[in-house]
């Protein structure tokens, strides 16, 4: 994980799949401790655990989506060039449960080229 620099401000990420149950929780969870970060997860779907609303997308610094097809749904539902600057998509399919240690190496591989 990255370092922290006592003086910065934690920077705001939002994670993002469909139903918010096994890939955007598992990313919140894995980088909840780090001490620069502030996560939060939704969903796109109306089925989602926590589903994204404005309010999270205005409060997010970058926004990391599991697949292509979220990225087109926030940008459907929240249009404009703020929230489209904020979006990263990781190319992470749908075919991990929320414990899947290659689910926690892809994440933290894909997220970390970011970081």
């Amino acid at each position: 994980m990255m370092g922290f620099d006592m003086g910065a401000e934690r920077q705001k990420i939002l994670f993002v799949c469909s139903a918010n149950r096994d890939r955007s929780p598992r990313a919140e969870k894995i980088y909840k401790d780090d001490p620069g970060f502030e996560v939060k997860s939704a969903g796109t779907e109306g089925y989602a655990r926590t589903r994204v609303n404005a309010r999270l997308v205005a409060w997010a610094d970058i926004i990391f989506v599991m697949e292509e097809c979220h990225r087109a749904a926030m940008l459907e539902m929240f249009p404009g060039p703020e929230t489209a600057e904020k979006i990263n998509v990781l190319g992470i399919p749908d075919i991990f449960h929320f414990m899947d240690p290659a689910l926690v190496s892809l994440l933290k591989e894909k997220v970390e080229g970011y970081l």
